[in-house]
């Protein structure tokens, strides 16, 4: 379920020694360090076993390869986690999926189209286990017998969102993971933003391609889409838009998708799916 050292930093994390990404890698960058906390870290196995949680840290040889490039308040170092953890392994057949929450029906029609063709074609498909547009991915991937990854903004043992509660016992049923970077609530509705935001660089990350189904511009609606995309671009991986010139344009739920494409994002079309190898 974890090693000495994963637990010796959740109990560090659950006792507020760490409090961020940059200070732990600026402090405990060496794992002599964390052995030498002196707290009683196996106060925290019986509640981890409790719930069934599994723990990875940075440390351990099953700790995901992450980009070089990567800033140290951006570089996870723990995880928590309930299902398959290798589906983190191999980010060339992982494709993230990002968009709306409140998407309308003919979206939704085109998005289930474009899961189905992904996992027909043998992804894994990557989100963010939000109402919406995560929902369909997740939930569509899964009815297509397909593997699917959720991250989360919350802890294991309160999910956000909860109506999304029953989705995750789903994905991990059915041999997908459920994974997050918290394992403490947070103190404040600015804490809980900020960790939405921090939710959004993972589904890029740990994807090779990643596709926006669909998303209004900055400052008119939905934002965790522009922050997964802002990502991709960053880490260098292939970033997708769902947008049909004809009956799209105009279309303020598609902003994003055309300003996307404006700066270089592909259109994912029938023939770019047939193009995934």
């Amino acid at each position: 379920m974890y090693s000495h050292t994963a637990l010796k930093i959740y109990a560090a994390l659950r006792e507020d020694i760490i409090k961020t990404n940059a200070q732990f890698w600026r402090e405990f960058s060496d794992s002599s360090k964390i052995e030498a906390l002196a707290i009683e870290a196996e106060n925290y196995a019986q509640e981890l076993w409790d719930a069934n949680i599994c723990l990875s840290c940075c440390f351990d040889e099953d700790f995901p390869a992450l980009p070089m490039s990567l800033k140290s308040s951006e570089r996870p170092f723990l995880f928590a986690y309930k299902g398959d953890f290798s589906l983190l392994r191999n980010p060339e057949i992982n494709v993230a999926v990002v968009g709306v929450l409140t998407p309308n029906e003919e979206f939704l029609i085109r998005e289930r189209n474009v899961i189905e063709r992904l996992v027909a074609k043998g992804y894994r498909v990557v989100s963010g286990l939000a109402i919406g547009c995560d929902t369909v991915a997740h939930g569509t991937c899964l009815e297509q017998s397909g593997k699917t990854i959720a991250f989360l903004p919350s802890t294991l043992t309160n999910i956000y969102p909860k109506q999304n509660s029953s989705l995750a016992k789903k994905i991990m049923a059915n041999g997908g993971l459920v994974i997050t970077e918290y394992v403490t609530e947070p103190k404040n509705r600015y804490e809980n933003v900020k960790r939405l935001i921090e939710r959004d660089r993972l589904q890029a990350m740990f994807a090779d391609r990643i596709v926006l189904i669909a998303s209004y511009r900055q400052g008119n609606g939905d934002s965790g889409s522009r922050h997964a995309m802002a990502k991709a671009k960053e880490y260098g991986k292939e970033r997708f838009v769902m947008f049909r010139a004809e009956i799209d344009g105009g279309n303020p739920m598609l902003a994003l998708n055309e300003d996307l494409i404006a700066d270089g994002a592909n259109v994912i079309t029938n023939n770019v799916l047939n193009s995934f190898s």
